[in-house]
């Protein structure tokens, strides 16, 4: 076993982190620069994310290297140092899990590589496979415990990280988001990834969705998963509540007491790990550990229930979409010129 899938053994359920880039931007980063580079030079800051986590209660750190791939990483001239990068914060993270004084495992992250696989684009599996194990075998190095997949959206290239993972022999974790009228981008949906893991080089520890559009669309994804496959490790991992433009700025409208309601409706949907992404502070994730530590699991909601307590679905899939008077052909042109 594992250490992730000793933990989860032992407690149930676990609670993974919240936002990285949301706090680093808050802790100074500018729009723009590469928060991987702050693996090397600002490794007191990153220390500091990954403390404030575990203070919260966070079960489960994720390193900063969501887009420390060759790809990515291009962008910022910054290709030829993917192994320094990734090893750097997954010791960094390592460090702080270390002295926590109690299991505290290192995710560690790998996003996608932003660029499009053939036909559309130029993107070989090949070439995939080994700009993800090249990522992999520097967070493994550096001490991760398990490869975090995240943020998917091509089915090609959740298999070539898979590929890469059983490549230097680390156990991961993989989620997807469902952030278009409850399909990933590319059009995966949420019960076509639990039958995609079986098409994998080896079998993910857990699988679900992160990011997205909103909790609520996040958990309406989740209760497809579950309702398909009961018995999978699912992970939750959503936005602190929907993302709102105000001027320049992005802002999240989750206060921390929705995203408890939310810890308490993911594990009644069926969700194992339990975590936040963009926008997801300290504070918020102190009020998840705080609901997670004394909820007891209950029914199983319904999309009804969840839109009730957290807000409405920002995207959701075509059979939750209302019916105009126009019927349902005046409702998909509506939907088409939105």
């Amino acid at each position: 076993m594992s250490k992730l899938e000793e933990l989860l053994a032992q407690n149930g359920t676990l609670l993974a982190d919240g936002a990285t880039g949301t706090n680093l931007f808050d802790m100074g980063l500018t729009s723009g620069d590469p928060p991987e580079e702050w693996n090397v030079t600002e490794p007191d800051k990153i220390r500091t994310l990954h403390r404030k986590f575990v203070e919260a209660g966070a079960d489960i750190i994720l390193t900063n290297t969501f887009g420390a791939n060759r790809h990515r990483l291009k962008l910022h001239k910054l290709e030829g140092r993917v192994h320094e990068l990734n090893a750097a914060a997954a010791g960094l993270a390592r460090d702080i899990a270390d002295s926590a004084g109690r299991p505290v495992i290192v995710g560690g992250s790998i996003g996608p590589t932003g660029e499009l696989f053939v036909p559309l684009g130029a993107l070989t599996h090949e070439d995939a496979v080994a700009a993800f194990t090249e990522q992999a075998q520097g967070l493994k190095d550096g001490g991760a415990d398990v490869l975090w997949i995240e943020t998917m959206s091509a089915a090609e290239e959740m298999r070539a990280a898979a590929e890469a993972a059983a490549s230097v022999g680390m156990p991961f974790v993989v989620t997807a988001s469902f952030d278009t009228a409850g399909r990933t981008m590319m059009g995966l949906g949420p019960a076509a990834l639990g039958a995609l893991t079986g098409d994998f080089a080896c079998t993910p520890v857990a699988y679900g969705s992160n990011c997205g559009v909103g909790a609520s669309d996040l958990l309406a994804a989740i209760l497809e998963i579950t309702a398909a496959y009961p018995q999978a490790v699912v992970v939750a991992k959503a936005n602190c509540g929907i993302p709102v433009i105000r001027g320049d700025e992005v802002v999240y409208t989750g206060t921390p007491e929705l995203m408890g309601d939310y810890a308490r409706l993911a594990v009644d949907a069926g969700a194992r790990i339990i975590g936040g992404c963009c926008g997801t502070s300290y504070t918020h994730l102190a009020a998840m550990r705080a609901a997670l530590d004394v909820h007891e699991k209950g029914a199983r909601p319904s999309v009804a229930e969840i839109v009730a307590r957290l807000g409405p679905l920002v995207s959701p899939p075509a059979a939750l979409q209302p019916v105009g008077e126009e019927g349902d052909g005046g409702s998909r042109r509506r939907r088409r010129r939105s």
